[in-house]
Parts: structure tokens; C-alpha cells; sequence
């Protein structure tokens, strides 16, 4: 199959080698995996730099192809809209010369763009097209009318989850167009087996990125668990810990709570030491009060760690309370801290949880199983011809997005 991929916002040559990284390493490990099922993917994306080439090879099967619209240097999502008709434009002379057999868009601004080509190309209107909708749970107003009509527009939809998929029911998208496709995980590099950096006899929690509400969470709760050390992941380089606002806020949150000698800030951490950094760990804490999905839990749960979350969101979904971790209710450090101690008192459990954790990444979310579900959906919307009713987006609803903050 030729696979046109849209991601304006996120080059998955620029994946992150630290621990932080969502669309561009979804895109670069999704494109990899299809290119090795022997299928031939082009990612289109904005160029960011003036020294980027017109196209590269990422890896067998996959391209990607740099599109001049507006700077050429890294830019804000809601900068890019600005440059969407040009990209659009750009992206349908590039659609005609390789025409594919089906366009996936990942992203808001991706789906624009797509949009634009359409109405730039007429040739490229009949093209099957996929909207990958990402964290729609968490917007509203004229951000959520936006997305929502983009899927709308769409052969179909794809999302990381159940909330996400209501979501997009509630405001009109047929249930027969969504797809909920989740991210993955590496499960060949996250294992558990393998090196940990060292650590003291303490118990351990970690939290793999800095995340302000979470961090501030954890710190609340450790309090409550005596002995237990706290290590801080992610953020800015180590050389700016001591400068920068959010660890500072966070320091003197732990100060405050008395626990300020228990918890560590080390800062970015290189992307190939996450599993030993995860290994090192007697529980993963991913509880931001607001349940936002990522790629970290997944990581912890490879690596055979058990998870501690929040029951809303994809979070929820990934992590199966009292299976392969636990859920712990925001806003109450108290019942965080029951639950953590538990745990970390019955070293059995632990192992169970772990256990159950490792399988469960292995079977639902490895990047194999990511791309066969994708394969799915491509070949559905190739098989069918397109609902009754699919139209683009009206104008008004892009120019609404334009005029109003991301």
C-alpha cells in the first residue's frame, strides 16, 4: 500500500532523544513499522530549517518530505495554521505527482492542511482520507467544533481512546467512522530485563517526565509514606535545574510539605537510559488530576514496573486498576499515599503487578499490533466508498480556529 502521511506540526526526524516525545515518535515508529511490513510510506512535514533536504530517507520503505510554508525554522502549532493554504497547496502538487492509495492526517492542523490540498486539487478530493484526533477529551469551545468537524470531513477517524471516541459521537461523527488505535511501545528496547541504574535501599517512585500537577501531587502524597524517595524525570537540561520556574515552585512545594530531602530533579534524561532509569523504579507515578494520556506508562509497563494513575482518560484504559497497577483518585494525596504503601508493603503483589503490567504492553500495545490495527483501518476506508454526507469543513470554522489561541 502507498501511504501518504500528513504531519505538519511534528517531523518524526526530530523525535526527541530525551524522554518526552508524542506525535513525532507515534508518526516515526508507526512509519517504521508499516515500512518494514513492506509497505511504502511518505511523511509530509513542515521545513523547519533552510538546510533541510527536499526529501530523505528515514528507513527502508519511509520518507520525508520537507514542505516550505511560511518560516523556515521551527514554529508554534497555531503558527503553522497561519501557512496551512500554502502547505495545502504545496502538499496537493506533491499528491499528484505520488498519488496514493490513502492519506492519514495526524493532527488538527495536519487535517487542515489535508483540507487545503483538497480544495486546491480537485483530483486529490477522492483520495481516502484518515484524521487522527489526538487528547480531544481535554479541549473545548472553538478547538473542539474544529477537530470535531475535521473528522466529520473524513472517511474515518482514528483516536487513543474511549473518552476521546465519546467524545466525537457526542458531537455528531458516526460511530461507524471511529477507530480507537492507541499509542505504543517500543517492547524490544523496553523490557524487563536488562541493566538499572543503582539505587539506595529506599523504596523508589518515579515520575518519567516533569509534569507540574503530577510532580506537585506526589510530593503532597509523600508525606504520607515514610521513607520512600521521589525522583523527578524530564524538563530542562541538567545544567538548568537551578534556574528554571517550575522545578523552583516544586522544590518549595516539597519544602513546605517537609519532604524536600526525599525528592530529586534530575533533569532531561537521555532516551536511551528511560528503561534502566524505569527499571530502577519500585513504582511508576503518571497522576496528573487532569488523566492526560502519553506514552510513559506504556514505558513503565514494558519495563515490568507497576503504574499508579488517575481513573479518567487513556491513562485508565492502559493501566488496569489492581492488575497491572493502581488508580488513585486526584485531588486526595491521603488515598494516594494508601494505595502507594500498600504496595510498596507487599513486594508479591508487586511482582504480580509487574508481571501482568510487562504482558499486558507486550500484547496490546506493541508497535506490531499498533500497525495491524492501522492496516485496518487503511484498508477499510480503500474497500468503502465514502459516507453519506462527508464534506469539507466549512470556512467559518477554520477561520474561527485561526482567530482564537490553540
Amino acid at each position: 500500500m502507498n501511504i501518504a502521511m500528513v504531519s505538519v506540526n511534528a517531523s518524526p526526524l526530530a523525535a526527541p532523544t530525551g524522554i518526552d516525545g508524542g506525535q513525532d515518535v507515534h508518526v516515526a515508529e508507526l512509519a517504521r513499522e508499516l515500512g518494514a511490513q513492506g509497505h511504502h510510506v511518505t511523511i509530509y512535514t513542515h521545513k523547519s530549517a533552510p538546510g533541510l533536504r527536499d526529501r530523505v530517507r528515514m528507513s527502508p520503505g519511509v520518507a520525508v518530505e520537507h514542505i516550505q510554508a511560511g518560516p523556515t525554522e521551527p514554529l508554534p502549532v497555531q503558527q503553522l495554521a497561519v501557512h496551512t493554504l500554502e502547505f495545502g497547496r504545496r502538499l496537493a502538487a506533491r499528491l499528484a505527482d505520488e498519488r496514493p492509495d490513502v492519506i492519514h492526517a495526524h493532527s488538527w492542523v495536519s487535517g487542515l492542511a489535508v483540507t487545503a490540498a483538497q480544495r486546491a486539487e480537485r483530483e486529490t478530493r477522492d483520495i481516502p482520507l484518515v484524521q487522527s484526533l489526538y487528547g480531544l477529551a481535554r479541549k473545548a469551545g472553538a478547538h473542539r467544533r474544529l477537530e470535531t468537524a475535521l473528522a466529520r470531513s473524513a472517511n474515518a477517524v482514528t483516536t487513543g481512546g474511549t473518552p476521546e471516541a465519546d467524545v466525537l459521537i457526542q458531537n455528531g461523527v458516526p460511530r461507524r467512522a471511529i477507530h480507537i488505535v492507541p499509542d505504543g511501545v517500543d517492547v524490544e528496547r523496553f523490557t524487563p530485563e536488562g541493566p538499572a541504574y543503582a539505587r539506595s535501599e529506599a523504596p523508589r517512585l518515579l515520575a518519567p517526565s516533569l509534569s507540574p500537577p503530577a510532580v506537585a501531587a506526589t510530593t503532597a502524597a509523600l508525606a504520607w509514606i515514610p521513607g520512600a524517595e521521589f525522583v523527578v524525570a524530564g524538563g530542562p537540561a541538567r545544567e538548568d535545574i537551578e534556574t528554571d520556574p517550575d522545578v523552583d515552585r516544586l522544590r518549595r512545594l516539597a519544602k513546605q510539605a517537609g519532604v524536600h530531602d526525599r525528592v530529586t530533579f534530575l533533569g532531561r534524561v537521555v532516551r536511551k537510559d528511560l528503561p534502566r532509569l524505569l527499571r530502577s523504579a519500585d513504582l511508576v507515578v503518571c497522576a496528573p488530576p487532569d488523566g492526560a494520556a502519553d506514552r510513559a506508562p506504556l514505558e513503565a509497563m514494558a519495563c515490568g514496573v507497576p503504574v499508579v494513575t488517575t481513573p479518567s482518560s487513556g491513562q485508565a484504559e492502559m493501566v488496569i486498576d489492581k492488575v497491572t497497577g493502581v488508580h488513585v483518585s486526584p485531588g486526595r494525596p491521603a488515598d494516594m499515599a494508601r494505595r502507594v504503601r500498600d504496595l510498596l508493603g507487599d513486594s508479591t503483589l508487586r511482582t504480580a503487578y509487574g508481571i501482568a503490567a510487562a504482558d499486558r504492553a507486550r500484547s496490546r500495545y506493541s508497535w506490531d499490533r499498533i500497525c495491524r490495527e492501522t492496516l485496518r483501518v487503511f484498508d477499510r476506508v480503500t474497500d468503502t466508498p465514502p459516507a453519506d454526507g462527508r464534506g469539507e469543513p466549512e470556512p467559518t470554522d477554520i477561520e474561527e480556529l485561526l482567530a482564537s489561541p490553540a
